[in-house]
């Protein structure tokens, strides 16, 4: 898979409210998928099982089997890199920009 794919991957896993509130969850302490099913008892198991695949395939969740049991755990890595590829870069350049607007309101019109 290729770093944009698994960028995509990423962000159409994050692109969802859903998947954004399991991994909220998920950051307090790995669960299992009864226990996100018991959190989210709006949604069907099918549909918690639907959203913690994509969130797996991204790479955000990293799951272990024990026994009977799939456990759920957070790997944050893969959203440090699109911070460290995307959102730092840009929010830099942003940075710069309102501070050369504050720079030129600050000084006195001639």
């Amino acid at each position: 898979m290729s770093i944009d794919s698994k960028d995509d991957a990423v962000f159409k896993a994050l692109a969802n409210g859903l998947r954004r509130e399991i991994l909220d969850a998920l950051k307090e302490a790995p669960r299992t998928t009864g226990m996100l099913c018991a959190q989210f008892s709006s949604l069907d198991r099918c549909t918690v099982m639907q959203h913690l695949k994509v969130l797996e395939d991204a790479g955000i969740v990293l799951v272990k089997r024990e026994g009977r049991e799939r456990w759920n755990h957070l790997n944050a890595l893969p959203i440090q890199a699109i911070h460290d590829r995307w959102i730092s870069q840009y929010a830099g350049h942003a940075m710069s920009v309102l501070t050369a607007l504050q720079r030129n309101l600050d000084e006195p019109s001639e």
